[in-house]
């Protein structure tokens, strides 16, 4: 019986397992999200969103510290910020309160999982032209944030919240919206990449982050909800400020994409 030769021009395909692995634990994430939101277990679904926001932010880092970036990573990369910062938030939104708006729910829901996508293709689209002082518009990590912060402090502070809960679907709604916008604006955010933590900083600066670590571990929802959410905002203050300060002929640097 003749045996079956591999041709010669197909080899071997092989992939660098230990940051690969950071993106699966992430598409997990996104996919253990969803799976809990069809299961009424909101809270579970957002904090899934939060730990695959964690393991995404890893698995560059890893791959950059143990020189194991390769093509596959990247693609794999893009494929499951896809599911954990695009489907993921905008069914969990879906199941959770814009399903009460019927059509105009699942619109909104539908929007914010396009500009994901819109985004991704922008982001691989430029990403030799990029400035990384700067993303261009929202990143997707922080859009799901912003989302799934919503759903966290609506969960923990459930009793506090009752005597507004009839405005919670009309939160969800705009939350949702402004998330999405956000990610294809062409607004400027800070990209974080060039914060010095070798440089000096008063001593008071050290009595704020220790206030800052206690508030995070009281409430780690709260915190995590208002820093997304000033963050989010902080890229429309920005412009703002550049384009109505007077005289202001400072040249504008590219800006940057960011998944």
């Amino acid at each position: 019986m003749q045996k079956f030769k591999r041709p010669m021009n197909l080899r071997r395909q092989s992939i660098y397992l230990l940051p690969n692995l950071f993106t699966l634990g992430a598409l997990f994430g996104g996919f253990y999200a969803i799976v809990s939101a069809m299961n009424g277990k909101f809270e579970h679904a957002a904090v899934a969103i939060f730990i695959s926001m964690v393991l995404d932010s890893l698995d560059g880092r890893v791959a950059r510290m143990t020189h194991t970036q390769s093509e596959f990573g990247a693609q794999f990369d893009s494929l499951s910020d896809m599911v954990s910062f695009g489907v993921a938030p905008a069914l969990v939104a879906y199941e959770w309160q814009l399903s009460t708006f019927g059509k105009l729910g699942w619109m909104t829901a539908f929007i914010y999982c396009a500009c994901a996508a819109l985004r991704l293709a922008r982001f691989n689209a430029n990403i030799a032209v990029i400035d990384k002082r700067w993303f261009q518009g929202l990143p997707s990590p922080a859009a799901a944030a912003l989302v799934a912060g919503l759903v966290w402090i609506s969960r923990e502070f459930n009793d506090d919240l009752n005597p507004i809960a009839h405005l919670l679907p009309y939160a969800a709604l705009v939350i949702t919206l402004f998330a999405g916008l956000t990610m294809v604006s062409n607004v400027r955010f800070w990209s974080f990449k060039e914060f010095n933590v070798r440089k000096t900083v008063p001593f008071m600066a050290m009595v704020v982050a220790v206030l800052l670590l206690l508030v995070g571990v009281s409430r780690p929802e709260l915190m995590a909800f208002c820093f997304f959410l000033g963050y989010a905002v902080s890229g429309y203050i920005y412009w703002a400020w550049t384009t109505l300060k007077p005289n202001n002929k400072t040249p504008q640097p590219p800006t940057s994409d960011k998944t």
